[in-house]
This record gives structure tokens, C-alpha cells and sequence, in this order.
């Protein structure tokens, strides 16, 4: 982890922030910038900020504020790139992982599909203003390919020549969107906490270099346009909803305040290779360890709930491709 009270590394330039009146807060707009896609521009990186506390909450009875809980994400997956005038290139986005009982072990990764936005480093109290555009994305883990249900199911979705979540590249999908809005994909990154709810102490990270928060809504599930395939990626969204109290239930509004670490260096060929590696894969029972989500008052949240009627829908899945 990054030394909190170093100073901002050489190099910086600046001046990104200020090159566009619009870009200024307290309402940046960056309807000027053109929604890069993730990859594309890593050779332009210069810097980076990491995301070391990603905090994420949710509600896990949808419209009820006293069920939200908080979780921290993984760390040392996420970070921000940048050149050294400030303009963002770059995102690496958190991953997780979750278990429902006697069925399966799942992944799941809120995947940078466009961004855009700038940093400045010499302003830690409104560091950064950027857009986005994800999608969740739900696949078993590795040990999940051992599970019987699984592994019968997988068989005989290849039999039939049909996509199974085994990894990220045939992952399920979720479409999201701007909260209150179905039809705008974009949403924003601004500086600071978010200001929808009270973060409890445990969520915080005072020796962070600087906090930014996301907002976004739960959206559709992504048809792969076949019907078996559609019903069971539906059950096992339903299965990780249970399992995580409703994370990525449709109209449910997901957060994250994202506690930087102080700014630093970035060699170019390291990045490529982290973000490569962790866009690619990880593994729910043996990746980077994350928090158990937790209510504001502390307590762990825990699905009560009887997995079994899940595995047997799954079964009945199964026994309509036979």
C-alpha cells in the first residue's frame, strides 16, 4: 500500500481539470469528452490512484433504509489511470465474491465498459470528476466447477452448444444504468462521500489520500436470446441476490465510495498485466479477501434462506435440456 504522506510524485503537470469551464464543479459536465473504452489507451497512463477501500452498500430489502449494509471489496484490484495533465484513461473496477449454500460459489465484477473524466492531484478535496459506463458481470468461480449441479449443468449446456457462466467471458450479465434514469447508461464519479446515507466508522478510511462515490441502478439482466439459457442465468442472479441480499436486484441502487491511495508512478507494462490478469479471472474461494457485508450497526448480514428449492429449479433446468 502507498504511503499516505508522500508528496505528489514528479511530473505533474496538471491543468486537464481547468482546460474546460465545464469541467468545474459543483456540477462538472464532461458531455465534451468521448466515452473511451478501458483498454484502449493504457500506453497513455502516466499515474495512478488506487482504490485500496472500495466500500460498497446497498439496501438489502429494497426501499427500506434500515436493512442497508456496507461491504469493502477487494483490495488492490481497483485503480484509476491517468496522464500527468490529469485526463483519465483508465478504470479498474472491484471484484468479489459470494456463496449460496450447497449449491455454488460466484463471482461477480462491475465491469468498466467507457469512461472519461480527470484527476488533479494538487486538490484533494475535489480530486477527481469522471463518467462511466458498467455492467455487473456473475460467473461461478473455479471450485464451483467441481459442484455436481454445476458440472451437470455445464455439460449439458456444451452438449447443446450453449454459453455457460464457467468464466468472466461467458459471464452473466446486468445491465445498469443512471439512477432514476433506465435510459442513460452514463453516470457520474464525484468527489467525496456520498451524501444518500451515513457512513458508519468501520466504512471510513481516514489515512486515504482522498474519497470519490458512484452511484448506480440495477437494470435488466442481458437476454442471450435463448430461452434455457435466459431462465438459467435468471436463477442464478436470483441465487446471488439471495445470497448477497439483493446487491444486483433490478431497481436497487448501488454505492461505493472509493478511498484513494496517495497518487504515484505507474509503469505502464505492470498496469496492462494487473488489469489483464484481473479482468480475465479471479477466484471467489481463494482471491483477495474482502469484508463480510455488515449492517450500519455492525452486525454481519447473513441470508436466511433454504438454498434447496434453488437447486431444485436448477435440476428442472437441467432436466428440460435432456
Amino acid at each position: 500500500m502507498s504511503n499516505q504522506n508522500s508528496n505528489v510524485p514528479p511530473g505533474w503537470i496538471g491543468g486537464f481539470a481547468e482546460s474546460n469551464p465545464a469541467f468545474a464543479y459543483p456540477d462538472p459536465n464532461l458531455n465534451s469528452l468521448p466515452m473511451l473504452c478501458n483498454m484502449d489507451n493504457i500506453n497513455r497512463i502516466k499515474r495512478q490512484q488506487r482504490i485500496y477501500w472500495p466500500e460498497f452498500s446497498w439496501e438489502t430489502i429494497k426501499g427500506d433504509p434500515s436493512s442497508r449494509c456496507f461491504q469493502r471489496f477487494a483490495h488492490d484490484i481497483s485503480s484509476i489511470g491517468y496522464d500527468d495533465t490529469g485526463r483519465i484513461w483508465s478504470i479498474i473496477c472491484p471484484q468479489q465474491g459470494a456463496c449460496a449454500p450447497n449449491i455454488a460459489c460466484l463471482n461477480v465484477e462491475v465491469s468498466v465498459t467507457g469512461q472519461r473524466g480527470w484527476v488533479n492531484e494538487t486538490n484533494r478535496e475535489l480530486d477527481l470528476a469522471a463518467d462511466m459506463t458498467v455492467e455487473a458481470k456473475i460467473w461461478f468461480s473455479p471450485s464451483s466447477h467441481q459442484n455436481w449441479l454445476v458440472r451437470q449443468a455445464w455439460d449439458l449446456f456444451a452438449r447443446e452448444s450453449l454459453p455457460f457462466p464457467s468464466d468472466k467471458a461467458n459471464a452473466i450479465q446486468v445491465y445498469t444504468h443512471k439512477v432514476g434514469n433506465p435510459v442513460q447508461p452514463i453516470f457520474p464519479i464525484m468527489a467525496g462521500q456520498s451524501k444518500t446515507f451515513e457512513v458508519p466508522d468501520f466504512a471510513k478510511h481516514p489515512r486515504a489520500w482522498a474519497v470519490g462515490n458512484i452511484e448506480v441502478q440495477i437494470g435488466r439482466i442481458i437476454t442471450r436470446n435463448h430461452p434455457t439459457v435466459d431462465t438459467f442465468n435468471q436463477k442464478v442472479l436470483d441465487i446471488f441476490n439471495i445470497a448477497t441480499g439483493n446487491m444486483l436486484l433490478q431497481g436497487n441502487v448501488l454505492t461505493w465510495n472509493l478511498w484513494f491511495t496517495a497518487p504515484e508512478l505507474v509503469n505502464t507494462l505492470q498496469w496492462r498485466t494487473h488489469a489483464e490478469r484481473w479482468r480475465k479471472a479471479i477466484d471467489a474461494d481463494h482471491g483477495p479477501s474482502s469484508s463480510k457485508p455488515r449492517y450500519a450497526n455492525g452486525s454481519v448480514f447473513t441470508p436466511q434462506h433454504d438454498f434447496l428449492k434453488e437447486a431444485d429449479d436448477i435440476i428442472e433446468i437441467i432436466e428440460s435440456l435432456l
